[in-house]
């Protein structure tokens, strides 16, 4: 992250909140493809009734994508951002695959108003730049469309911000909510607990915004 970069979002966050343990190149730790779930079945379940719910169903963006994109029902067009190509083209929903590292590079590839909503399923933990990547997803949203995150309990500790492992469940919805207030041209957040942590396995819980209109 650069000294101005650090500088536009520590602004707003304790000083060292987007630092993290492991600051070595996220292409090495992303290289080797990974096949595997983040969340169970009853969270990914969860993710796509949201989905469902919210009528994700046109042209979409996964952001931080990868082999599962935990629709119940394959949108329109889908659209996958990540960083490992093998994982990306494993997923069976995908029309479009682009691989980019959103914590070297925040500035997507894509043109203005180019999505319906952007989705962004156990991974906005993950950002270092998380301003810069929500205006630009911002850019990218037609004007009425939604930018979704959810998140459960589970995560890769070393490469998670250090602000949001210091911060209970309440406390990461109150983060994701920050975001979005600190961005312009996103209607105020919505938060909901999807699957609680005492409803059996791994916890569910979204924040989501409108592009203003």
């Amino acid at each position: 992250m650069t000294e101005a970069a650090n500088d536009s979002h520590e602004a707003h966050f304790p000083a060292g909140f987007f630092s993290r343990q492991d600051e070595s190149s996220d292409q090495l730790f992303y290289g080797p493809p990974r096949l595997v779930t983040h969340i169970d079945q009853g969270a990914i379940e969860a993710v796509g009734a949201l989905y469902d719910e919210l009528g994700i169903d046109g042209e979409v963006l996964d952001l931080m994508s990868s082999w599962i994109s935990h629709f119940a029902t394959a949108p329109g067009r889908l659209t996958l951002l990540g960083m490992n190509q093998a994982e990306l083209d494993a997923n069976p929903m995908a029309s479009e695959t682009v691989v980019h590292d959103l914590n070297r590079d925040p500035q997507m590839p894509f043109e203005d108003a180019s999505f319906d909503d952007v989705v962004c399923c156990v991974s906005v933990d993950y950002l270092a730049r998380p301003l810069d990547v929500f205006a630009e997803v911002a850019r990218v949203l037609k004007p009425g469309g939604r930018f979704v995150c959810t998140f459960s309990n589970r995560l890769f500790p070393t490469k998670a911000v250090r602000g949001w492992l210091a911060a209970d469940d309440h406390g990461r919805m109150q983060i994701v909510a920050r975001y979005f207030e600190l961005t312009e041209g996103f209607e105020p957040a919505i938060s909901d607990v999807r699957k609680g942590p005492g409803q059996g396995g791994d916890p569910l819980f979204a924040v989501w915004a409108e592009r203003s209109r």
